[in-house]
This record gives C-alpha cells, structure tokens and sequence, in this order.
C-alpha cells in the first residue's frame, strides 16, 4: 500500500497525523508530490520524518525555491516564508531535498507535483482525458491543494490534496492511498492550533495561518477543481 501525500508546506502536525493514520492502515510506501517547504515554520522537521519513513519526494515549485535558491514571482509574503526556510535546513536536508524526482513513472502510472506539461508549476484547476500523456493511464498530481479523484474510461486522475494547506473548503489533512490499483481518499483531523503555535513562535501574524481554519488558502479563498468529460 502507497501513501500519496503532497503539498506539506513545513506543517508538521499535520504531516505527524497524515503518517500515523497511514501506518495504522497498513502503508509501507510513501510518496511525496512535493513542496515540502513553505508556508509553515517546520520544513526541517518535515524533512526528516519522510526521511525517516524513506520517502520519495517529487520536486515541487516551492522545493524548488530552496533548491536553486530562487523565489516566489507571485508573492511577497510567500517569499519571505522561502527566505527564511533557506536558513532552517542544514546540510544533509537540503541534499535530500535538491535529490528530489522532477517526476515518478512506474509502468503506466505517472507520479508529478504540477501537470504533464509543466511537472513543478501547471495548475490543474480542470482535469479531461486530454491531459493524460499517451502511455499513461493513472496521474496523480498536487499543486492545486484540491483533494479529487476523477475517472475518464480507463484513465484515472488523482490529486490526493494538501497535508498542510488544503485549500478545498475542509481544514482537515489530505492524503490518498493507492492499493493494487485502486486510490482511496483520506482525510485526517490535526491539531492545528500547535502549527498556529509555531508560527506565532517564529513571529509570524495572523494574515499566514488563519486560513488553516477555514481550509482555504492564505487570504481565504477557497478552490474547486472542473471535471470535463
């Protein structure tokens, strides 16, 4: 059983739940689609608990911020959450990071953190059968922090949702579980009031956190994915 996890952004309540909820249900595998950092004051922490459970991670936009030392274009106040990420994590996280896959293929299922034609930044806010490269006949992607399963004949589409930002109108952690074939969508209560905690620690103000409550992203809106068929 495959733990699909994506979109930590540095919550380590959450990453904590989402994992023990997957052991519980029998997962021994764990994949990351990315963006592990950002957001969230623990992205160290975060690092070493899927390094522990020997994690694979897909390079996510925000990975890559630290990665190549860049940063966000379309956000101030995300840029300054990356700049002080790239000062949190010590020599042997950021190689696992900078190891990150710009994307996963196993036989005919395809694991990125965007969409095909862009792996790290396509926002996939409508899913069709057109999307699926030809060879592949499974694709789970994140980026868009909107949990969604969608079945187009015998392609299957998947966005498991955040772990630590979701986005789609429900606070809980997002996940998803791929067994012989077939996903399953878990959602997982945490408490977020210990990653709100955190964030005050390290000074950050409200404007970066109340949106945890309300399962929105930073300014408080909420997100849908269109399914075209």
């Amino acid at each position: 059983m495959i733990a699909i996890l994506s979109d930590i952004h540095g919550n380590l309540p959450a990453l904590k739940a989402v994992i023990k909820d997957a052991l519980e249900k029998g997962c021994n595998r764990f994949i990351s689609l990315g963006d592990v950092v950002s957001y969230y004051s623990q992205p160290a922490e975060c690092i070493e608990l899927l390094m522990q459970h020997d994690a694979i991670n897909i390079l996510g936009n925000h990975d890559s911020y630290i990665v190549n030392d860049t940063n966000c274009p379309r956000s101030k106040a995300v840029s300054r959450i990356v700049n002080d990420h790239k000062k949190m994590l010590n020599k042997s996280q950021l190689n696992w990071l900078s190891n990150s896959l710009v994307f996963l293929k196993e036989k005919d299922i395809l694991f990125l953190h965007g969409g095909p034609d862009n792996p790290q930044d396509q926002y996939l806010y409508s899913v069709s059968k057109d999307i699926f490269p030809e060879d592949i006949n499974m694709l789970f992607s994140g980026h868009t922090h909107v949990q969604i399963i969608a079945k187009f004949e015998k392609k299957t589409y998947c966005n498991p949702g955040s772990v630590g930002q979701p986005r789609d109108g429900d606070s809980r952690a997002a996940y998803a579980i791929l067994m012989d074939g077939s996903i399953a969508l878990h959602r997982v209560n945490y408490d977020i009031d210990e990653t709100v905690n955190a964030m005050k620690d390290f000074g950050y103000d409200a404007f970066y956190y109340e949106n945890l409550y309300q399962g929105a992203q930073i300014g408080g809106r909420i997100d849908k994915v269109k399914i075209i068929k």
